[in-house]
């Protein structure tokens, strides 16, 4: 035999694996420093608003064709519901 015995290798035990430390903990973005001019908090304001407004929309029109989540607000179980108690009134 020329090229010899073949090594036998040592079955491997599973070991548990230990979440890292950092893996649960979220990194902090960078700061924001605030502005001081009349004219910029009022912008940023104004983004802050409209900014919500939309990502609120985008939840809404997610929920209503996903509808089947119920983690979501907005979706068919929601609607169903609103539709019957609102023929009555008026």
């Amino acid at each position: 035999m020329a090229q010899g015995q073949l090594k036998k290798s040592k079955p491997t035990t599973a070991t548990s694996k230990r979440p890292s430390a950092s893996a649960g903990k979220m990194k902090p973005g960078p700061r924001q420093i605030a502005p001081k001019k009349a004219s910029l908090v009022k912008a940023a304001k104004l983004t802050k608003k409209l900014t919500s407004g939309l990502v609120a929309k985008t939840e809404r029109s997610l929920a209503q064709k996903a509808g089947h989540l119920e983690m979501l607000s907005g979706g068919k179980k929601d609607t169903k519901g609103k539709g019957k108690g609102d023929k009555g009134k008026k």
